[in-house]
């Protein structure tokens, strides 16, 4: 059986107080791709640019202010290496898995190398779509 996982990036936008991951980032732009992955995927994580790969339910984390978008590549490679490794131990690059980013470039340039030789399936439904026009993609369709 096939199983659709919903990869959303972190975002600037955060509580002011340690929460469990899924409540930590506070956007209306976080809060359209949560709701869309917790709609039509079987289960959904969260790429964090300071943790890595977040189980949306999982231990509080505090805020912080780190992010992938401008990062130097060196930081991006790494990131994405201890990603795709986090990824392999959770069981999400196995061949009935379908990897669905709604994450910036950012978030995915440097992880796609390391995964797509695996015989998983990748969806970026937003690619090449501005900020506004992603909005606009995820409101249409909640």
């Amino acid at each position: 059986m096939s199983r659709e996982i919903g990869l959303v990036s972190c975002v600037k936008t955060k509580r002011d107080e340690p929460v469990t991951p899924k409540d930590l980032y506070t956007s209306p732009y976080f809060e359209k791709m949560r709701a869309y992955a917790e709609r039509f995927h079987d289960d959904w994580w969260i790429l964090s640019a300071k943790y890595g790969l977040l189980d949306p339910d999982g231990e509080a984390i505090a805020p912080y202010d780190e992010t992938l978008s401008g990062a130097r590549v060196v930081k991006k490679r790494e990131w994405a290496e201890r990603v795709a490794e986090e990824m392999e131990q959770e069981g999400l690059l196995s061949g009935d898995v379908t990897l669905v980013f709604h994450a910036g470039k950012d978030y995915y340039e440097e992880l796609l190398p390391l995964i797509k030789s695996r015989d998983v399936t990748i969806e970026i439904p937003t690619e090449g779509l501005g900020i506004g026009e992603k909005q606009s993609w995820y409101k249409e369709r909640l």
